[in-house]
Order: structure tokens, then C-alpha cells, then sequence
């Protein structure tokens, strides 16, 4: 016997909805919350939130900075690992995350789990010290160490953060005994050398140009492969103590709760693509000597976050690096 004709064009109909729904709401149909791992007024807080206005124009919906700052980047990828995978909640993930799972396991987020969307940008992080240091270059601050061992401090955004992992690198390399001075953001490495109580510290470029500009710190050194075309004067790291294993380059880029759909994933990565086209914000990057690459694909992030993993893994190994 055939089917009712009623119930079976109720069934049609029930059938559809999921389709019909998502056609009067494509994404995005609300503002997207973008959670940023570091304090605001820094430098990659700034980045972020011009990236977040482009981002906004592309997607014709707002895209919120949230700063969620804590523990070295942790409370910020354990908070957004718990997020629905919507693709209204996406967080700024990057290198200090790899390194901060493989220095506390217990951490509950994983990096490879994250739904990565694309890289934005690569920066150096930058050998400062107080313009009234007496440390000229990184020899006198090497000598000054070993004269006096375990006196001499050196700040960070926290443990594991690029700061922690490029001043541990530096005193394994230059074997001197200093002390790691972890604050909650990298905004206080500056404040930190201006009053004394650090000697040094390793902030990323983009938070130490302002405070150059200012001429409030020295720069001595940067830890990228080659000189950063913002600062061709400092040299690298590499440059002053002779060495070819000491580019220790930070990067950030896009991340969303694992198992985000590959349509979204899609849509957020074209958008990003066509956000760092305009050209005021290529030029705020630049001025703040970050390098734009984005990966081309998703996949290609996924991929690189998997080989910084282990490229991290050694230089942590191979310096000794702790949770101290």
C-alpha cells in the first residue's frame, strides 16, 4: 500500500530543516569572539586587533579581541579547547603553546588537537637591555654574567613563553648561570629592566619596538636566522656568538576547537588571506618587525605545528630547559 501522502511530504519536510536553517543562517551569522593569549596594549595584542577589524570588514560580522591572560598562554588554550566548535569562538595559538605543553604535560589542551586555520606571522624575539645598562653588546652581557654567576636576572612572559626559551637557549649557549624571572605577560619584561629588578629579557620584536621608540631599552641582538629588515643595524643572536643553531623565531596564526568543520575551517582561512592583503596592516606588522606568512592551506599549518613540535622538543632538550 502507498504511504499517506500527508505524512510522507511531513517527513520531506522534517528532512529539510537542517538545510533550510542553515541557509537563512550561513556563516557567520553572529560576532566571533577572538581570545588572545596575551595582555592587552602588547604587541601582539595590538596585531591581533588590527587583524580582528579587517577580519570583520571580509566577514561582515564583528570579530571580538578577548584577552585571556594567564600562565604563560595556558588558561587561554584550555579555555578555547572547551569552546563548541562553532567557528565563533577562535583563539590567537602559537609557538609558546607548543612549548608550553611539552614543558607541562598536565596541561589540559593539546596543540595537535586544535583545528588549525593558518599561520599569520613569524617574529623574532630581541636581546634588550635598560638604555642605561651598561651592556653595550651581548659580549659584555655574557662577561658580566660569568664574573658574577647567579646574579644577574633575566625576564620573561612566563615559563615556556619565546622569552623563557630564548633566554634559557642564551645561557646554555653562552654557559653562564642566570636567573628566569617569569612574570604574567610580556608587557612587564620592559617595566622589569627600567626599575632593575631583571638585567635582560627576550620579548618578541613587536612588543619591543614601541619601548625602543621610546628609548627606554637597548637592543643587542635578535633571534631570527637573518637581521630583521626593521632593525638591519642589531645583529642576530647567530651574528654575536658565532653559532648556526640559535634562530629561535616565534609564530602565530589562527587556531579553533578541534573537530571545527572543514566548510568553516575553508571560510576562515580565505578570509584571513584576504584580511592581510590590505595594506595598513601589512604595514603594522612590518613596523613592528613581524614577518607575514601564512600557510597556504589548513593542512599546511597542522603540518608545521606538528615539525615546530619537534623542533621545540629539541631545543628544549638540548638547553635543558625546565618548568622550573
Amino acid at each position: 500500500m502507498e504511504a499517506n501522502p500527508t505524512r510522507r511530504l511531513l517527513l520531506k519536510s522534517l528532512l529539510a530543516l537542517p538545510a533550510a536553517a542553515h541557509a537563512a543562517h550561513p556563516y557567520p551569522s553572529r560576532p566571533i569572539r577572538l581570545v588572545v593569549p596575551y595582555a592587552a596594549g602588547g604587541g601582539p595584542d595590538i596585531q591581533t586587533r588590527k587583524l580582528a577589524e579587517r577580519l570583520a570588514h571580509v566577514l561582515g560580522q564583528p570579530v571580538v579581541v578577548e584577552n585571556k591572560v594567564g600562565a604563560g598562554g595556558i588558561l587561554a588554550a584550555e579555555f578555547v579547547a572547551q569552546q563548541p566548535a562553532d567557528g565563533y569562538t577562535l583563539m590567537l595559538g602559537a609557538s609558546t603553546h607548543v612549548a608550553q605543553k611539552l614543558l607541562q604535560p598536565g596541561a589540559k589542551f593539546d596543540p595537535m588537537a586544535f583545528t588549525h586555520i593558518i599561520r599569520v606571522g613569524v617574529s623574532p624575539s630581541v636581546l634588550v637591555v635598560s638604555a642605561g645598562s651598561p651592556y653595550r653588546n651581548v659580549a659584555d652581557l655574557a662577561a658580566a654574567a660569568r664574573r658574577a654567576p647567579g646574579t644577574l636576572n633575566y625576564a620573561s612572559g612566563g615559563i615556556g613563553s619565546a622569552a623563557h626559551v630564548s633566554g634559557a637557549a642564551f645561557a646554555s649557549a653562552t654557559g653562564i648561570d642566570v636567573v628566569h624571572v617569569p612574570y604574567k605577560g610580556s608587557v612587564e619584561i620592559v617595566p622589569s629592566l627600567i626599575k632593575g629588578d631583571t638585567q635582560f629579557g627576550f620579548p618578541v620584536a613587536a612588543t619591543a619596538m614601541p619601548q625602543l621608540a621610546s628609548g627606554k631599552v637597548r637592543m643587542l641582538a635578535v633571534t631570527s636566522a637573518s637581521r630583521a629588515p626593521v632593525l638591519p643595524q642589531v645583529p642576530t643572536l647567530n651574528e654575536a656568538l658565532g653559532r648556526k643553531d640559535l634562530d629561535l623565531d616565534a609564530w602565530s596564526g589562527i587556531w579553533a576547537p578541534p573537530r571545527l568543520s572543514a566548510a568553516i575551517t575553508a571560510r576562515l582561512h580565505a578570509a584571513v588571506m584576504q584580511a592581510l592583503q590590505d595594506p595598513a596592516l601589512r604595514r603594522t606588522y612590518a613596523d613592528m618587525g613581524a614577518v607575514l606568512a601564512p600557510t597556504p592551506t589548513p593542512e599546511a599549518f597542522s603540518r608545521l605545528v606538528a615539525d615546530e613540535t619537534v623542533r621545540l622538543r629539541q631545543v628544549i632538550d638540548k638547553n635543558r630547559i625546565t618548568k622550573e
